[in-house]
């Protein structure tokens, strides 16, 4: 007789279950059992914010068998992740389980650990404790807020904002930080500034560079010098002088080492060191903690065990001296926002298991990752790095100019000998001018100075003045958003991913060069929010909801009450706009958005002035297919565009817009945006000699191919497509390049392969295509023709395994049968009996469709008295233990409308464990 623990990833499961032994069986939920249903009316505000919570049949399918194995079993262990929503995964389970009768005289325990390791699974299991009821309550407010503002803001958005998508409350704040640095890069007029520089040589003949840093006993600011009249003047006055040494000093500085991750700094360095995204990040340190490389993953503490600080310091002890090894352990605290710290940081789960050992047992990202969290551990217990500065102040001897070199030395590199961590966009900013004083600090802070004393003449060389301008500030990059986030206290380091993906998947946002650019739905939708919803879209609100939802995690706070709060009042903004009319929004957004749609241009000429009529004013309109710009004297001037942002010309970046002329056939080459986004077009619809009418020759963009910068010769080039590339020396068969359904390819004869991200499909040459073609060659055979059409008949290599495949009929081959040995008979009469069976399915479920049909004609049953009524199987009120007769009652405040339901996935037993749900 076993006990049953319960974790929520098969993977997790094998390896615990090898530290438990035979008398526990370990057990997956694969993530989430239940959700709230996807439907309006899933929590009930009138009825003291009661759930509906969906049954999905994966989750019903794992308590099943969760339900069977406790048979025979005296205890339950809910191990599931040692946070707020494994706590929540736990309750769920449980509450299931109790709901099929299968609890009764089994004793149920909750154990959480936060490394996969035989010592910590067997600790846990002997320390058992009761599930967390504020956890799971600050689980169940955090559900209801994401809830009924989505479901609530969503209709909203799509009844006075055609064309919108969803709004979130997290997910929202987050896309108004993006929209306004947009906002505030459009706003930024660049500056312009001169610095001075000169070099000096010292007697022993050494040179060096010095900034010039007072002129006329007056100390220059970064714009002082604004112009070239201005640095020509100061360049001058700097020529006239003699110089020499007025002043050293030098210091030793202590650097000291970052902390151990947490997950948002893991994230963010992840991304500026491996370049990889958060989801990426995420997916993959949840691989290296189900394998028990890593501790858990999701944390926003940054302390250590004892145990693991002290097996640490022993490793730097040992493998870099004890110089590199500090006198006192180091001791960190989180300085993010709402922080909760109850679990440890993110380290190696043994720090023996260097990244060198672990290079057979990791690779790719896994391994890139791993020596990324390893170093970072390790180097947070090793000695301050200690750096030499010196500055050196240079005057002339008439006092009417003077400069400054600065530099540093690393005296001992401590922690340095292992990890830097890399910069943020601050220190960007000061390369780009844009915080003053700091444009060259970086190269400054680098370089070595010669030896100089006091009163030292120097020899001086060529001064030179330097034009610069300011930047705007950077759009957000993965890293610098999450930071950002962070500070504000807005969300939860394991939600972050989940947010920024969200963003993209609506096309609020795109990612270009691993930087968020605001799009214009995006940025109608943030106007629309803060116009009319500004509390509810503000930082301060949002992180202040944060700091409740963590009171209630404490037991400081009881989450209906502060549900009730936010929910009256939220329910009264909301109704507030019941009445806004759209033509109210069009306004609104028409002037808040003008600057951006309608930039001012060079020439003085109104941008807002119709390029059609020349009578009319531009402006924003709405229609079924969302906003766009449209002419004021309509209906007798038609004239619109896509909404955007108007050129120069007051055409819109996303218009109509004509290339040139096609050499040719005369014809325009001409870039537009259709409904499946932008292409180019060759000439106009017309008619052939018949009368039929003929359609013009078109090609959408390849990937990363920007609409604005589409040159006469790239579309034509795409409009060439498919390309003949050359012919093939060993089938002697055409080689094509061309653009499909799933992006570029090239192509010979029954063989395609994709081209890699750095490839050009207008460029792509003859060598680099048949490397390609040669790749793909090795994971196919071609058979022969088919007997029947000639179409050639290939066996493939799949994820699965070799398949045979003719025209669109695909049969897997036998398991005894390797793809080198399968002959073409054989695969025609496979291939025929698959073709056969796939009928005979297609026609049993038109059959069952019309049964369906007939079904549902027929005259319902009457219904039994309402008294008798039971409750849906699938939607109890488990939070709030509502009746079942009362949860079908409507709330009285306002309806909101779900989105489309997406249709419901199918998964096998085996299926991944599904990724955590989350509305924000």
């Amino acid at each position: 007789m076993s006990d049953v623990v319960v974790v929520e990833s098969p993977a997790k499961a094998k390896t615990i279950e090898k530290y438990l032994g035979r008398d526990f069986t370990v057990l997956a939920s694969y993530g989430h059992v239940r959700d709230l249903e996807e439907k309006d009316g899933a929590v009930l505000p009138d009825q003291d914010f009661a759930m509906l919570w969906g049954k999905d049949p994966r989750g019903e399918q794992q308590v099943g068998r969760i339900a069977a194995a406790l048979k025979g079993a005296k205890r339950l262990y809910l191990a599931t992740d040692p946070d707020r929503e494994g706590e929540a995964i736990s309750w769920h389970v449980k509450d299931m389980l109790a709901e099929r009768g299968a609890l009764k005289g089994k004793h149920v325990q909750r154990i959480t650990f936060n490394e996969i390791t035989k010592r910590a699974v067997q600790y846990a299991v002997a320390h058992p404790r009761d599930l967390d009821q504020p956890l799971i309550e600050a689980y169940l407010a955090r559900r209801a807020l994401d809830y009924l503002v989505g479901y609530t803001l969503s209709p909203v958005l799509w009844r006075k904002l055609p064309g919108s998508r969803s709004a979130g409350r997290v997910q929202s704040v987050a896309l108004r930080l993006i929209c306004e640095r947009e906002a505030e890069i459009e706003a930024f007029r660049a500056r312009e500034y001169w610095t001075i520089e000169g070099r000096f040589t010292t007697a022993a003949g050494a040179p060096f560079t010095a900034r010039l840093t007072h002129l006329e006993g007056r100390k220059l600011e970064q714009f002082d010098l604004p112009d070239e009249a201005a640095a020509m003047r100061a360049k001058k006055l700097a020529e006239g002088g003699s110089y020499s040494v007025a002043a050293v000093e030098k210091r030793r500085v202590r650097r000291n080492p970052p902390p151990p991750f947490m997950t948002s700094t893991l994230q963010m360095e992840a991304s500026r060191k491996l370049g990889m995204g958060a989801q990426q990040t995420m997916r993959t340190a949840q691989a290296l903690y189900e394998a028990g490389h890593i501790t858990y993953m999701r944390t926003d503490g940054v302390t250590m065990a004892r145990e693991a600080i002290a097996a640490i310091r022993d490793h730097v002890k040992s493998e870099f001296g004890p110089n590199y090894m500090p006198a006192a352990p180091r001791e960190y605290a989180s300085k993010a926002k709402n922080a909760q710290e109850a679990h440890e940081a993110i380290r190696p789960t043994d720090v023996t298991r260097s990244p060198d050992t672990m290079a057979g047992e990791l690779e790719g990202a896994q391994a890139r990752l791993y020596d990324l969290i390893w170093k970072r551990a390790v180097a947070s217990q090793m000695a301050s790095a200690e750096m030499d500065q010196t500055t050196v102040d240079i005057a002339a001897k008439d006092g009417r100019a003077q400069f400054r070199a600065t530099g540093s030395v690393i005296a001992f590199d401590g922690f340095l000998k292992l990890y830097r961590e890399d910069e943020d966009d601050r220190a960007a900013d000061a390369r780009a001018g844009i915080l003053p004083g700091a444009a060259a600090a970086e190269d400054e802070d680098s370089r070595i100075l010669p030896p100089m004393r006091e009163k030292e003449a120097l020899k001086r060389g060529d001064i030179a003045a330097s034009q610069h301008f300011t930047q705007p500030p950077p759009r957000y990059s993965e890293a610098s958003l999450v930071k950002r986030l962070e500070e504000l206290g807005i969300g939860r380091p394991s939600t972050y991913a989940s947010i920024l993906q969200r963003l993209q998947d609506l096309k609020y946002v795109t990612l270009e060069k691993r930087r968020f650019i605001a799009q214009d739905l995006g940025r109608m939708v943030t106007t629309f929010l803060v116009r009319f919803f500004e509390k509810y879209v503000d930082t301060g609100f949002t992180s202040a909801m944060e700091e409740k939802l963590d009171e209630i995690s404490g037991g400081r706070a009881e989450w209906r009450a502060v549900m009730h709060a936010f929910w009256d009042e939220f329910s009264r903004a909301v109704e507030a706009t019941k009445d806004l009319k759209v033509r109210d929004v069009i306004d609104a957004l028409d002037e808040d958005l003008g600057p951006h749609v309608f930039p001012a241009r060079g020439d003085g000429t109104d941008p807002r002035s119709c390029p059609s009529c020349s009578a009319g004013r531009l402006g924003l309109r709405l229609g079924r297919g969302g906003a766009f710009i449209g002419c004021s004297n309509y209906p007798e001037c038609r004239y619109t565009r896509p909404f955007g942002v108007g050129s120069a010309d007051g055409e819109g970046a996303g218009a109509d817009r004509e290339l040139g002329k096609d050499s040719a056939t005369g014809q325009a080459v001409t870039l537009r945006r259709g409904p499946y986004g932008v292409y180019v077009q060759l000439g106009e619809p017309g008619t052939d000699a018949k009368g039929k009418p003929t359609k013009p020759r078109r090609a959408s963009l390849a990937a990363g191919q920007n609409p604005e910068n589409m040159t006469l010769e790239a579309a034509l080039g795409l409009l060439s497509l498919p390309r003949v590339i050359g012919i093939d020396p060993e089938s002697q068969e055409e080689i094509t390049a061309g653009l499909g359904r799933f992006g570029p390819y090239v192509r010979c004869g029954s063989i395609f392969k994709s081209l890699d991200k750095d490839d050009d499909v207008l460029t792509v040459g003859l060598n680099r295509a048949i490397a390609l073609l040669a790749d793909a060659r090795s994971r196919i055979r071609e058979l022969g023709p088919h007997p029947k059409d000639g179409e050639m008949v290939v066996v493939r290599k799949g994820r699965f395994g070799p398949y045979a495949q003719h025209g669109r009929t695909v049969a897997n081959l036998p398991r005894d049968l390797a793809m080198e040995d399968a002959k073409l008979a054989d695969m025609v009469t496979l291939l025929a009996e698959k073709g056969k069976e796939m009928k005979a399915r297609g026609a049993a479920a038109r059959k069952g469709a019309k049964g369906g049909a007939r079904k549902a004609a027929a005259p319902a049953a009457p219904a039994k008295p309402a008294a008798k009524a039971k409750p849906a199987a699938k939607a109890k009120p488990v939070a709030a233990k509502a009746k079942p007769a009362a949860a079908k009652a409507k709330p009285a405040t306002p309806k909101a409308k779900p989105a489309a339901k997406p249709k419901a996935a199918t998964t096998k037993a085996k299926a991944k464990p599904a990724a955590r749900k989350s509305s924000r």
